[in-house]
């Protein structure tokens, strides 16, 4: 498994992005909300980090596939 540090600002938005088209699609699968809470934890956790001044802040770290998932749907 990969991993990568990014700008959290940029996540969070692109966090936002992709929430917006799930709120689109009428699922109601299990996988959908599954997917749709992961991503509104990525966006939490991201719009945290870029409101920080501590030493490191601004930046949050994602796996590949959590980075696939909100670009898959952005």
């Amino acid at each position: 498994m990969s991993y990568a540090a990014l700008d959290a600002v940029r996540v969070a938005k692109a966090s936002k992005s992709a929430l917006a088209a799930l709120g689109q699609v009428r699922e109601e699968s299990e996988a959908h909300i599954r997917k749709t809470l992961m991503i509104e934890r990525i966006e939490a956790l991201a719009s945290a980090a870029a409101e920080t001044s501590l030493p490191g802040g601004g930046l949050v770290t994602l796996t590949s596939e959590e980075f696939w998932l909100i670009s898959k749907n952005w």
